[in-house]
C-alpha cells in the first residue's frame, strides 16, 4: 500500500450494510465501496466484510487513521462495542483488528453521533460547535456535539434522546419502557398508529401529498412530539442549531421541520430571552457517517 498522511478511513457498520471511503483530510469523500450484511453474520465476518470494502475504497493507500461507526453503545475510549443490538459486532476486538490490518490507529463511536460529527465538519450543521440531533427512522437515534465534541457520557451512551419519556405510562418502546420518545415519533411508531402495516418513509411521503387523513394525523403527531422534545432538549443543552435526520425526515421534511420550528419560535421562555434557535435537515445523507467517521480519526 502507498503511505498518504492525507487520507482517512471511514466506516459506517450498519445492520443492513456497511460502507467505507476514503475520505481527505478537508472532508472530501475521495472513494467508496459499499455492501449487505449477509443475514446472521458473525462477527468475524462483518470484520471480514468491513476490511474488505475498506481496502477496496482505499486503492492502495494507507490510511492514517481509521473512524467507525456503528449502530450501539461504545466504550468512552472508542476502543469497543459494548451494546449493538442490530448487528453481532459487541465484544469484538474490532478497533484492534483493523489497527492490525491496516497498519493505523483506529477509533469506534456511536453512528448517529458519528453522523453528527460529520454534519458538523461538512454538512448541514458546518462550523457549529454546540449542536443536537434528532434521527428518525425505524427507530430514533440521537447525538450531541458539545463545545466541538461528541458527547459521551461516563459509559459511552449519552444522548440516547429516543428513550427520553414524553408520555408517561405511554405506547410500549423496544426498550421496554413506556412513553418514550422513540414509541411516538418514528417510522415504526406512524406504522403502529396506522393499523401495524409496514410503510416505507417514502410510501408516507407520498400518502402526505395525497392528504390521506389517517396518515397527515399520524405524521403531525409524531411531528409535535419530536417538536416538545426538542424545545427540551434546547432548554438542557442550549445549542447554536437543532438537527432533523434519517429515514423519516428525509423523506417528510417539509412536512415535520416547520412543526419543529414553530415549537421552538415560539417557546416563550428561550426565544424571548435569548432568541431562536434554528432547525435544519441533515445533508449529507449516507456520506454522514463515514465523513464524521474520518474527522473523528483524525483526532487520534
Amino acid at each position: 500500500m502507498q503511505t498518504s498522511k492525507a487520507v482517512y478511513l471511514g466506516i459506517d457498520i450498519g445492520g443492513t450494510k456497511i460502507l467505507a471511503a476514503a475520505v481527505s483530510s478537508t472532508g472530501r469523500v475521495l472513494s467508496r465501496a459499499k455492501a449487505k450484511v449477509p443475514k446472521g453474520a458473525s462477527s468475524r465476518e462483518v470484520f471480514e466484510l468491513a476490511a474488505g470494502l475498506s481496502k477496496a475504497a482505499l486503492g492502495g493507500r494507507l490510511p492514517r487513521a481509521i473512524g467507525v461507526g456503528v449502530p450501539g453503545i461504545v466504550s468512552p475510549k472508542g476502543d469497543k462495542v459494548l451494546v449493538a443490538p442490530n448487528i453481532k459486532i459487541a465484544g469484538f476486538p474490532l478497533a484492534a483488528r483493523l489497527k492490525d490490518r491496516f497498519k493505523a490507529h483506529a477509533v469506534i463511536g456511536n453512528d448517529v453521533s458519528v453522523g453528527l460529527l460529520g454534519e458538523a465538519w461538512k454538512g448541514a450543521a458546518k462550523g457549529k460547535k454546540n449542536v443536537i440531533g434528532l434521527f428518525p427512522g425505524t427507530g430514533l437515534g440521537g447525538g450531541a456535539i458539545v463545545d466541538g465534541k461528541i458527547l459521551l457520557g461516563a459509559h459511552g451512551a449519552a444522548a440516547e434522546f429516543g428513550h427520553i419519556v414524553v408520555v408517561r405510562g405511554g405506547r410500549r418502546c423496544g426498550c421496554g419502557k413506556r412513553g418514550c420518545l422513540e414509541a411516538y415519533s418514528s417510522r415504526s411508531a406512524i406504522e403502529k398508529a396506522l393499523g401495524g402495516a409496514q410503510m416505507k418513509s417514502k410510501a408516507i411521503k407520498k400518502a402526505l401529498a395525497r392528504r390521506e387523513w389517517d396518515v397527515v394525523g399520524a405524521v403531525r403527531e409524531a411531528s409535535e412530539h419530536l417538536a416538545d422534545a426538542a424545545v427540551s432538549l434546547r432548554q438542557v443543552f442550549d445549542p447554536e442549531l437543532i438537527l432533523l435526520g434519517g429515514g423519516l425526515v428525509e423523506a417528510c421534511g417539509a412536512f415535520i421541520l416547520p412543526i419543529v420550528r414553530k415549537a421552538l419560535d415560539t417557546d416563550p421562555f428561550f426565544t424571548r430571552t435569548i432568541g431562536r434557535c434554528p432547525v435544519k435537515a441533515a445533508a449529507l445523507g449516507d456520506d454522514a457517517i463515514v465523513v464524521g467517521a474520518a474527522k473523528l480519526a483524525s483526532c487520534l
